[in-house]
């Protein structure tokens, strides 16, 4: 489910990138597409204890 979520925000922002959508503002999914895939790492990390 999480993969799914990350691959449609990276998705979303590679077409807003080459089709030059919202200007600067297309970045920000792809730092919400690696904030949360940081959180997963970490959540992974810490479970495993």
């Amino acid at each position: 489910m999480l993969w799914t979520i990350i691959g449609i925000l990276l998705l979303l922002w590679l077409l807003g990138l080459v089709f030059h959508l919202l200007g600067g503002l297309i970045h920000i999914l792809l730092v919400i597409a690696i904030i949360v895939f940081i959180i997963y790492m970490v959540k992974r990390i810490f479970s495993r204890d």
